[in-house]
């Protein structure tokens, strides 16, 4: 009655699927989409890994490089960024070597340090966009320190007296 899942049309819809989901998206949601992905594969490939599925662990390695080659490393803004942007390059680069590496040697450490490394990162990156309840508690109500207050006197109020004297 029904006919076998068939993987390269549900495949084809989910790619349609993130492709009209990134039209949609600001920068912020793009950089979080990276880190879950890369992330995520790394998940995928020790699972691989454990269960000695070499083509999954290899291909799953594979996609977590070309989203921090093509996707982080190429998203890094070192002009505005500064030493931010210097330091994440860095960490991009010492990962990218480690998952070659481990995927060369088969070493689910590496694959673990790699995502411990990336994982803190995404996280921090995701609560930029989520401030604290209080932070948005103390952001509705103004400050009074950053109230700006008039001068006692203006400067076109001391100028007006000083023409009014004049004049005298």
């Amino acid at each position: 009655m029904f006919a076998a899942r068939n993987p390269r049309a549900a495949s084809a819809y989910q790619r349609i699927n993130v492709e009209t989901s990134m039209h949609t998206m600001d920068q912020h949601q793009l950089v979080s989409l990276l880190y879950q992905g890369v992330l995520s594969s790394i998940a995928t490939a020790r699972g691989a890994l454990a269960r000695g599925d070499v083509p999954i662990k290899c291909s799953s390695i594979s996609k977590a490089v070309r989203i921090i080659e093509e996707g982080l490393m190429t998203a890094l803004d070192k002009d505005a960024g500064g030493e931010i942007a210097l330091n994440l390059e860095a960490l991009y680069d010492y990962s990218l070597r480690r998952l070659i590496l481990a995927n060369s040697r088969n070493d689910d450490a590496m694959l673990a340090e790699v995502a411990s490394l990336i994982e803190p990162i995404a996280q921090s990156w995701s609560q930029i966009r989520t401030p604290a309840p209080a932070a948005l508690d103390a952001a509705a109500q103004p400050t009074p320190a950053l109230i700006p207050t008039p001068p006692a006197t203006s400067v076109a109020s001391r100028a007006a007296a000083r023409f009014a004297t004049m004049g005298a």
